[in-house]
């Protein structure tokens, strides 16, 4: 397998779950300003929609869009116990967080990045961010990880939670958030796929 990504962004959560599985994979660098790979390949002709994470099977299929891949990473290797059983409820509880995170924490951080925002609607979508956040450290009080155990939706969760400290989300004092993002970094398959990106300080 083949996994397209860029440094930091969304495509860590699947870089994470790929070594959390111990899957043998390549990965390959899509800038996200040249939209162009190493050997000088077009990304667009990898990805029409110019953006990661793709993962390309070793039959030559590509899969987007990284709730899918991570779902498609975990059962891949069903002993890891990355993802839930399909068709379970905990299986529908791990689609609910992924969903979650997807819409509300991910595309919540958009316009921090996007450069046309106007400055005075960024408040306003960190007070939402925080919000989010501050509900999520709720959620993680009396666990470990979100579904009690660690799962390809707290390598998304962390992901993300990555991007505050870039555009003036402050989730610092969200103590059971920080104890999360500790234990996540903690972990062999974290700290393997950091240093693969060159974050690891």
């Amino acid at each position: 397998m083949k996994l397209y990504y860029s440094p930091g962004v969304c495509s860590l959560s699947p870089h994470i779950a790929l070594h959390e599985a111990g899957l043998p994979f390549e990965a390959i660098v899509a800038s996200t300003k040249t939209h162009l790979l190493p050997d000088g390949t077009d990304f667009y002709t990898i990805n029409p929609l110019g953006y990661v994470p793709v993962l390309e099977l070793d039959n030559g299929e590509r899969l987007r869009e990284g709730p899918a891949i991570v779902q498609y990473i975990a059962d891949q290797v069903p002993d890891k116990n990355l993802a839930p059983a399909n068709g379970t409820l905990e299986r529908y509880r791990l689609q609910e967080w992924l969903n979650f995170i997807s819409t509300e924490i991910h595309k919540g951080h958009s316009p921090l990045f996007a450069p046309t925002t106007p400055e005075d609607y960024k408040p306003v979508v960190r007070e939402r961010l925080l919000s989010r956040f501050a509900w999520i450290n709720e959620q993680l009080a009396d666990k470990d990880y979100l579904l009690g155990a660690f799962s390809v939706a707290d390598a998304y969760l962390y992901t993300t939670s990555r991007w505050g400290r870039l555009v003036g989300v402050d989730t610092s004092a969200m103590a059971h958030l920080a104890a999360f993002k500790q234990r996540m970094e903690a972990r062999p398959g974290v700290q393997a796929a950091l240093r693969a990106e060159g974050l690891l300080n």
